[in-house]
């Protein structure tokens, strides 16, 4: 298979001049109906958090779907207010005249059931208690996330999906989309993602858990909201940082260079001072502690835990008879995975063993890999190559 993998078409980067969607207003769906989850357990009903970009067409069928990845959310384009320093996470790539063009497409973008950000999770009040359902939340899998997704479609009015789109976590929800409704969904994009997580990235993430749970704050999942575990959910965030980069990229924007000492930021939690000589000495230090700190005032420990737990537990070739090409008999989406060089989280070669075992079932699938040096978080950063990529694959029809 040919790595470029894309029909000449799809390397034409002839974009219109590009827009931005502007201020947005993110809104509540709420489904009143009975959910039941792949773990058996029913919520009473959810509430996804969701925001729209451009207009759906008469016949429901110019819908493109964005899928968030770990830390993501429902807010991937536009700002909600003129103070707003950054726009939503997917700002470059969503919008009038870029590459997932909102004067053709209806683009939704939501926070997948069990988040943080105004979906039902685990800070979400339990119906039965009024107490935040902590660890009594469901055991939501990949799978749950991209079934509650199609009911906050079906309510949009959404007849077809043109594409389910993603990067990393959001890239398995693209697959299962394929996947669970291969009648709805017309096409596949993920990137930087992976049929199954390797033993590593599970490890990663079993570190990040633990240092939440052994943070004496966790308190068996039972905390105020606004506290809790925060040094430990810190501390979880530095280190998966360290892996959505690269070690080119982290050596090119800090190197060796170090800092002067600076007083401690004002919402830092509170822990034990640390003997000066472990203070910030270099300046990824202090980058890591400032990710750490951000993180902590807009995430939820709880859902740390449940979404990395979802993560680690997708696997399609287990789920679905034992094999990829199994699982993918069901898939009539027209798909493209993209891969990154220095991605070491979801390397290369887990991608494109997407690309041909759908191959080998007999679908229509295309690789492609992009040279970078940025790492896993590659899918989010400006690149002309990417964008031509995917305005040539959503705009190809037939």
């Amino acid at each position: 298979m040919n790595d470029a993998a894309l029909d000449d078409d799809l390397l034409d980067d002839s974009l219109a001049e590009p827009g931005e969607v502007g201020l947005v207003e993110p809104r509540d769906f709420v489904s009143p109906e009975p959910f039941a989850c792949d773990d058996g357990r029913v919520l009473p009903g959810f509430t996804l958090r969701y925001e729209t970009y451009g207009r759906l067409n008469p016949a429901g069928d110019n819908a493109v779907l964005v899928c968030h990845a770990l830390s993501g959310d429902h807010h991937c384009a536009g700002i909600h207010s003129l103070a707003d320093r950054k726009p939503g996470w997917w700002n470059n790539l969503i919008g009038p005249g870029k590459a997932v063009d909102t004067n053709a497409l209806f683009v939704v973008c939501a926070n997948v059931l069990g988040g943080c950000q105004g979906s039902t999770g685990p800070l979400s009040p339990d119906p039965a208690t009024g107490r935040p359902y902590g660890l009594a939340f469901p055991a939501v899998t990949i799978r749950d996330m991209v079934r509650s997704q199609k009911r906050l479609l079906d309510h949009l009015g959404v007849k077809k999906l043109r594409c389910a789109l993603g990067g990393s976590m959001g890239g398995m929800q693209a697959l299962q989309w394929g996947i669970e409704y291969p009648d709805f969904c017309e096409k596949i994009l993920s990137m930087a993602t992976t049929a199954r997580e390797g033993a590593q990235a599970i490890a990663f993430n079993e570190v990040g858990r633990q240092a939440i749970l052994q943070d004496p704050e966790w308190n068996q999942g039972n905390y105020p909201r606004g506290g809790g575990p925060r040094v430990g959910l810190a501390i979880a965030r530095m280190m998966a940082h360290i892996t959505y980069l690269s070690d080119a990229s982290m050596d090119r924007k800090f190197g060796r260079r170090t800092v002067k000492e600076r007083p401690p930021a004002a919402d830092a939690p509170s822990t034990a001072p640390a003997p000066a000589a472990f203070d910030v000495n270099f300046e990824v230090q202090s980058y890591l502690r400032y990710q750490g700190q951000s993180f902590i005032n807009r995430f939820d420990a709880n859902t740390y835990l449940y979404i990395t737990r979802a993560i680690d537990g997708f696997d399609l070739a287990a789920s679905y008879g034992g094999t990829l090409e199994a699982a993918f008999a069901p898939v009539r989406a027209e798909t493209l995975v993209v891969g990154f060089t220095s991605d070491w989280l979801f390397p290369p070669e887990q991608n494109r063993a997407i690309v041909l075992a759908l191959q080998r079932a007999g679908k229509h699938a295309s690789y492609a890999e992009l040279a970078t040096d940025l790492g896993h978080d590659s899918f989010l950063l400006e690149s002309p190559e990417l964008y031509a990529l995917v305005s040539a694959f959503l705009n190809r029809r037939g």
